[in-house]
């Protein structure tokens, strides 16, 4: 046992698991081109009032679970717990509005919160993010859901569903929280812990809390307080949704738990998931920028827990094939084997096909037993006798066939044979 171990909440990605991403992040990066998103990446670490001012002093994220150290100037530094506030950032300093608007953005990459450790959820967590800057017509809103939507679909996933809420702007949701109160006082002394304290500073999370899930039943609905502007933003979001064939429920305890948010608040949930069940949400956020020190620029953006999602598809025993596959083994004998084999590797790489040389001193059993533990679909051998009459032997690792061809033709005959599979 080593002396050293990963931190906890933390996790080794490694084997079978390797595959689960990349085929999470290559069918992301490839829907993203399709819907015209570029992407952008910024620094795990920033200052930390870059968050404090963005996400909300009183969130639990900056009160309780943020990674927050000083470096060696003094300097208060955070790793990112989320991607928009980075972004936003981003956004401001390398002055994207002159591009031109909208910018539509994402990002994959770590962000960092110290919560406990449970199944889907970790200290160290991995998202998929999309940002887009420069617009506050409705029609963005419904293209990020509908990009969700569609996403988990080329996942093959189905047992999800979207839900969309409404918050209104600041001044319409600051009435709301006033009717919150009144409703909650009276139940005050029978919360829990986090909701006695969530009162005074950040009411609406009493919505979604795990524990006082009856409590909030009977709650005002935040959709009979929308101010005419969140309403009609609200009446058209849903009409494009429809109009996209993206089915959806209307869901008014959905208030997300960052203070940014305003107008549209959405959230995808899996039934297999239990406590963890949201694996995806984001909304509009048209006065962060503003907040941020940048001009009045709205925008609307989405989050999904990688994490989450590859838990998800495991729930729904969906089959995941790796990218990464061996189409071809070369195997070598003698030291005249070794160099020619060195030289078919290279002509095979460069006509793209995944090799792998052996590059262990394994006697030709040996190689054939490796070649079958790397699930390569040929193994090509180059011996003595091979040199002598220029030829190399290619066995079919899954029907046991085995051929002979000459050297000349090899790349060009495995190339055919790939492409017949």
């Amino acid at each position: 046992m080593s002396t050293y171990t990963r931190i906890k909440g933390t996790k080794d990605i490694f084997g079978e698991e390797v595959k689960y991403w990349e085929y999470i992040e290559n069918t992301a990066k490839k829907l993203f081109k399709i819907y015209g998103y570029k992407e952008i990446r910024t620094p795990l670490i920033e200052k930390t009032e870059l968050f404090s001012r963005g996400i909300g002093q009183e969130t639990d994220i900056v009160q309780k679970e943020m990674y927050t150290f000083d470096d060696k100037k003094g300097r208060s530094l955070t790793l990112r717990p989320e991607g928009t506030a980075s972004v936003a950032r981003a956004y401001i300093e390398n002055s994207l509005i002159t591009f031109g608007s909208p910018q539509k953005l994402f990002y994959i990459g770590p962000m960092f919160r110290y919560e406990k450790p449970q199944a889907g959820r970790y200290r160290e967590f991995y998202q998929i993010g999309a940002e887009i800057f420069g617009t506050d017509h409705p029609l963005a809103d419904a293209e990020l859901i509908t990009f969700v939507y569609d996403f988990f679909n080329k996942l093959k996933l189905s047992n999800f569903k979207v839900k969309i809420n409404n918050i209104g702007t600041f001044e319409s949701r600051e009435k709301y929280k006033e009717v919150l109160k009144t409703y909650y006082q009276p139940l005050l002394p029978n919360l829990c812990e986090d909701c006695q304290r969530r009162f005074n500073t950040n009411i609406m999370r009493l919505l979604d809390c795990k524990i006082d899930v009856e409590a909030a039943k009977n709650a005002p609905s935040i959709l009979d307080y929308l101010d005419e502007e969140s309403r009609e933003h609200f009446n058209n979001l849903q009409k494009y949704l429809k109009a996209y064939n993206v089915p959806y429920q209307v869901d008014p305890k959905i208030v997300r738990g960052l203070d940014y948010y305003t107008k549209t608040a959405f959230e995808v949930e899996h039934s297999d998931m239990g406590e963890q069940a949201v694996i995806a949400g984001g909304g509009r956020y048209d006065d962060l920028v503003e907040q941020l020190g940048g001009p009045k620029t709205p925008g609307v953006g989405f989050a999904i827990g990688i994490e989450r999602v590859i838990e998800a598809l495991k729930r729904e025993n969906v089959e995941v094939e790796s990218e990464s596959k061996i189409d071809v083994y070369v195997a070598f004998q003698g030291e005249k084997g070794e160099m020619a084999a060195v030289t078919l590797s290279k002509e095979l790489r460069k006509k793209g096909i995944n090799t792998y040389l052996n590059i262990s001193k394994r006697n030709l059993s040996g190689q054939f037993k490796h070649a079958n533990r790397l699930n390569a679909k040929y193994v090509v051998v180059i011996g003595e006798e091979e040199i002598s009459r220029d030829i190399v032997t290619i066995k079919n690792m899954k029907s046991g066939e085995q051929t002979q061809i000459e050297r000349n033709w090899v790349s060009e005959i495995i190339v055919e044979k790939l492409r017949e599979e």
